[in-house]
Protein backbone atom coordinates (compact mmCIF):
# COMPACT_ATOMS: atom_id res chain seq x y z
CA UNK A 1 0.00 0.00 0.00
CA UNK A 2 1.55 3.17 -0.76
CA UNK A 3 0.57 7.07 -1.68
CA UNK A 4 -0.83 6.59 -4.79
CA UNK A 5 -3.40 3.68 -3.73
CA UNK A 6 -4.68 5.88 -0.82
CA UNK A 7 -5.16 8.75 -3.43
CA UNK A 8 -7.34 6.06 -6.07
CA UNK A 9 -9.19 5.07 -3.20
CA UNK A 10 -10.03 8.44 -2.38
CA UNK A 11 -11.16 9.23 -6.02
CA UNK A 12 -12.95 5.98 -6.26
CA UNK A 13 -15.11 7.11 -2.98
CA UNK A 14 -15.85 10.70 -4.36
CA UNK A 15 -16.93 9.15 -7.30
CA UNK A 16 -19.30 6.34 -5.38
CA UNK A 17 -20.63 9.25 -2.94
CA UNK A 18 -19.11 7.17 -0.26
CA UNK A 19 -18.82 10.17 2.16
CA UNK A 20 -17.96 7.87 5.50
CA UNK A 21 -14.78 6.17 3.16
CA UNK A 22 -13.91 9.40 1.61
CA UNK A 23 -13.78 11.34 5.66
CA UNK A 24 -11.41 8.08 6.76
CA UNK A 25 -9.52 8.19 3.74
CA UNK A 26 -8.61 11.76 3.60
CA UNK A 27 -7.66 11.64 7.31
CA UNK A 28 -4.95 8.82 6.28
CA UNK A 29 -3.84 11.07 3.43
CA UNK A 30 -3.70 14.21 5.66
CA UNK A 31 -1.51 11.86 7.95
CA UNK A 32 0.91 10.52 5.57
CA UNK A 33 1.46 14.64 4.13
CA UNK A 34 2.64 15.01 7.72
CA UNK A 35 4.65 12.48 7.83
CA UNK A 36 6.05 13.37 4.92
CA UNK A 37 7.06 16.69 5.72
CA UNK A 38 8.21 15.95 9.04
CA UNK A 39 10.97 13.33 7.54
CA UNK A 40 11.30 15.18 4.10
CA UNK A 41 10.88 12.23 1.50
CA UNK A 42 8.43 9.79 0.60
CA UNK A 43 7.22 7.21 2.90
CA UNK A 44 7.71 3.27 2.59
CA UNK A 45 4.66 1.29 2.08
CA UNK A 46 5.40 -0.11 5.71
CA UNK A 47 5.22 3.69 6.90
CA UNK A 48 1.74 4.71 5.01
CA UNK A 49 0.50 1.00 6.77
CA UNK A 50 1.36 3.34 10.45
CA UNK A 51 -0.11 5.80 9.23
CA UNK A 52 -3.08 3.87 8.38
CA UNK A 53 -3.03 2.44 12.01
CA UNK A 54 -2.42 5.56 13.90
CA UNK A 55 -5.88 6.86 12.15
CA UNK A 56 -7.26 3.40 12.97
CA UNK A 57 -6.37 3.82 16.61
CA UNK A 58 -7.36 7.24 16.93
CA UNK A 59 -11.00 6.57 15.48
CA UNK A 60 -11.18 3.09 18.06
CA UNK A 61 -10.43 5.30 20.69
CA UNK A 62 -12.72 8.29 19.74
CA UNK A 63 -15.49 5.25 19.21
CA UNK A 64 -14.74 4.10 22.65
CA UNK A 65 -15.28 7.58 24.21
CA UNK A 66 -18.39 8.11 22.30
CA UNK A 67 -19.96 4.78 23.19
CA UNK A 68 -19.14 5.52 26.80
CA UNK A 69 -21.19 8.95 26.45
CA UNK A 70 -23.55 7.33 24.33
CA UNK A 71 -25.47 10.70 23.16
CA UNK A 72 -24.97 10.15 19.94
CA UNK A 73 -25.59 6.96 18.43
CA UNK A 74 -25.79 8.24 14.76
CA UNK A 75 -21.86 9.29 15.12
CA UNK A 76 -20.94 5.75 16.80
CA UNK A 77 -22.01 4.21 13.98
CA UNK A 78 -20.35 6.23 11.76
CA UNK A 79 -17.37 5.63 13.51
CA UNK A 80 -17.43 2.01 14.00
CA UNK A 81 -18.08 1.91 10.12
CA UNK A 82 -15.12 3.78 9.38
CA UNK A 83 -13.10 1.25 11.50
CA UNK A 84 -14.39 -1.67 9.56
CA UNK A 85 -12.93 0.08 6.69
CA UNK A 86 -9.74 0.91 8.05
CA UNK A 87 -9.77 -2.59 9.40
CA UNK A 88 -10.30 -3.50 5.48
CA UNK A 89 -7.14 -2.04 4.37
CA UNK A 90 -4.94 -3.29 7.06
CA UNK A 91 -3.02 -6.53 5.90
CA UNK A 92 -4.30 -9.82 7.43
CA UNK A 93 -2.88 -10.05 11.38
CA UNK A 94 -0.63 -13.02 12.35
CA UNK A 95 -2.61 -15.00 14.38
CA UNK A 96 -3.15 -18.61 15.62
CA UNK A 97 -0.81 -21.10 14.74
CA UNK A 98 1.03 -19.31 12.39
CA UNK A 99 2.39 -16.70 15.16
CA UNK A 100 3.05 -19.53 17.26
CA UNK A 101 4.90 -20.78 14.63
CA UNK A 102 6.91 -17.68 14.29
CA UNK A 103 7.44 -17.28 18.21
CA UNK A 104 9.01 -20.63 17.79
CA UNK A 105 11.41 -19.81 15.10
CA UNK A 106 12.28 -16.38 17.01
CA UNK A 107 12.78 -17.80 20.07
CA UNK A 108 15.16 -20.81 18.59
CA UNK A 109 17.31 -18.72 15.94
CA UNK A 110 17.61 -16.03 18.86
CA UNK A 111 18.44 -18.57 21.84
CA UNK A 112 16.40 -16.52 24.08
CA UNK A 113 15.48 -19.02 27.19
CA UNK A 114 15.04 -16.38 29.83
CA UNK A 115 12.09 -14.48 30.78
CA UNK A 116 13.94 -11.06 31.21
CA UNK A 117 14.27 -11.00 27.27
CA UNK A 118 10.80 -10.95 27.15
CA UNK A 119 10.55 -7.24 25.63
CA UNK A 120 13.59 -8.65 22.56
CA UNK A 121 11.29 -11.58 21.46
CA UNK A 122 8.37 -9.48 21.40
CA UNK A 123 9.94 -7.00 19.62
CA UNK A 124 11.46 -9.96 17.13
CA UNK A 125 8.52 -11.73 16.44
CA UNK A 126 6.42 -8.51 16.05
CA UNK A 127 9.49 -7.48 13.02
CA UNK A 128 9.18 -11.21 11.45
CA UNK A 129 5.12 -10.54 11.20
CA UNK A 130 6.20 -7.16 10.10
CA UNK A 131 3.91 -5.17 12.57
CA UNK A 132 0.69 -7.73 11.79
CA UNK A 133 0.15 -9.20 14.71
CA UNK A 134 -1.31 -8.55 18.22
CA UNK A 135 1.44 -7.50 20.45
CA UNK A 136 -0.57 -8.57 23.58
CA UNK A 137 -1.05 -12.14 21.99
CA UNK A 138 2.36 -12.08 21.48
CA UNK A 139 3.71 -11.46 25.10
CA UNK A 140 1.61 -14.31 26.16
CA UNK A 141 2.53 -16.94 23.68
CA UNK A 142 6.36 -15.87 24.33
CA UNK A 143 5.69 -15.80 28.48
CA UNK A 144 4.13 -19.36 27.71
CA UNK A 145 7.06 -20.39 26.34
CA UNK A 146 9.84 -18.87 28.20
CA UNK A 147 8.08 -19.07 32.07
Amino acid sequence: MDREFIASEITAALRAHDKPRLSILRQVKNEIDIKEKEERRELTPEEVVSALKKVLKQTGETLEGSIKVGTDEERSALLAGQVAILEGYLPEQVTGEALEAVVARVLEAEGITEKREMGRAIGLVSAECGGNCDKAEVARIVGGRLG
